[in-house]
């Protein structure tokens, strides 16, 4: 679906790059996480693949196509949900919902839309008197007015409750098994791993790791089993290396003879593969 080589792009008042050569191809049907701290690249990157910033050097195919040389049907084929919900506050949900409608040719059934995400009763209300999670899951319609082939969603359940941040994830989901394509970019690595097929990690405007999320937690992790059991009415830990588990006889013992309450493998989480291979922590940013 987009294919991006040795993308380099410089602000114009900067003197160093901000963007240093990224190389990266979506696929058709795929959702693909886009991951780093802040100042990373990360929006530079989704505002130059949705055409907002020119004047980069590189080449970036949408189905093939150089994006340089595509007029406004373009526009067409993708959906944006920025970070920040942009809205018309003096205008009700209806209204923004109508307004946008009418930059677009194919139209979605807004109606459905709007129940799906929780927003239907109160489609009348000013924009304004919104809370942050209404806003938000008004700005997940407007990605989804034009019926796009392509959605770039920047944080999209960041400040939802878990219930309605689910129903924004099945609805990615689904968006995905009817042959959508997705560009996520994220701090929630929860979602991330729940959603995407690949990540790729960045760091000062360069690609530093890229895979899928199984594949990153497998080479980053221990090959480790930790047993939680009871021993003598206490919780007792031990650790066991994953190499030749099913003939340890420490191992199968305890398994036979203690009241055994968890059982973990080393599997890391993406949340420590972010810090391991960025060096910066989630909430240091």
């Amino acid at each position: 679906m987009f294919t991006v080589e040795n993308l380099r792009f410089t602000y114009p008042k900067n003197k160093e790059e901000t963007i240093k050569g990224l190389s990266f191809s979506i696929d058709r049907g795929e959702i693909f996480g886009f991951l780093g701290p802040s100042g990373a690249g990360k929006s530079t990157t989704q505002k130059i693949m949705i055409k907002i910033l020119s004047d980069y050097e590189g080449t970036i195919a949408f189905n093939g196509d150089d994006i340089a040389k595509l007029d406004d049907a373009f526009y067409e084929d993708i959906g944006v949900s920025f970070e920040m919900p942009i809205h018309f506050s003096k205008m009700t949900a209806q209204e923004n919902i109508d307004f946008f409608l009418k930059l677009y040719k194919k139209k979605a059934d807004t109606k459905t839309l709007m129940k799906r995400v929780g927003l239907w009763k109160d489609r009348d209300k000013m924009v304004g008197e919104y809370s942050k999670g209404m806003k938000i899951r008004l700005n997940f319609v407007r990605a989804l007015l034009n019926e796009p082939k392509m959605l770039f969603l920047d944080e999209p359940t960041n400040g939802l409750d878990p219930t309605n941040a689910m129903i924004l994830k099945d609805m990615i989901r689904e968006f995905k098994a009817m042959g959508g394509t997705v560009f996520l970019t994220s701090h929630i690595m929860s979602d991330v791993d729940q959603l995407c097929d690949r990540v790729a990690f960045v760091l000062d405007g360069r690609i530093i790791e890229m895979d899928s999320p199984r594949n990153l937690k497998l080479k980053y992790g221990k090959r480790t089993m930790k047993l939680e059991y009871r021993d003598d009415g206490k919780t007792t830990i031990r650790e066991f290396p994953m190499d030749g588990i099913g003939q340890n006889e420490a191992f199968l013992n305890l398994l036979q003879t203690k009241e055994i309450e968890t059982i973990h493998s080393g599997e890391t989480s993406l949340e420590d593969i972010f810090i391991k291979v960025t060096g910066v922590g989630l909430t240091d940013e």
